[in-house]
């Protein structure tokens, strides 16, 4: 079954008493969209901080249940470990070749700034 004349729905619709908006809901649309605060940390920096917070809750909970003297064991072979891989000689190579081609390439390619108030073009 078709109903192809619906103008007397549409009338009984139309006719219908419509509710008056509040007078400040234009302000809270604005309020809600376009003026609404911004956070005060993105998301990566409030993982870094949440991530740095419970690794410095797990050292104190650590030495203050007397691993102490283990943590401080852990951080020497820690630096002996640090110390051997860099004494290396090809990870000073190494490391001497990635500072020169740093170097060579911001001298190549000139030191170029950002304009200021200029956003970067989209792709």
């Amino acid at each position: 079954m078709r109903f192809d004349n619906d103008d007397a729905l549409d009338a009984a619709l139309f006719a219908l008493p419509l509710e008056e908006p509040p007078t400040d809901l234009r302000a809270a649309i604005l309020t809600a969209t376009i003026y609404r605060p911004v956070p005060p940390f993105s998301f990566n920096e409030l993982a870094v901080i949440c991530v740095s917070t419970a690794v410095a809750l797990w050292l104190a909970i650590l030495v203050v249940m007397g691993g102490g003297a283990l943590f401080v064991h852990a951080l020497q072979a820690m630096y002996t470990g640090v110390g051997t891989i860099l004494a290396s000689s090809s990870t000073l190579a190494w490391i001497a070749v990635g500072g020169a081609t740093a170097i060579w390439l911001s001298l190549f390619t000139g030191f170029q700034p950002r304009a200021e108030g200029k956003a970067p073009p989209h792709r």
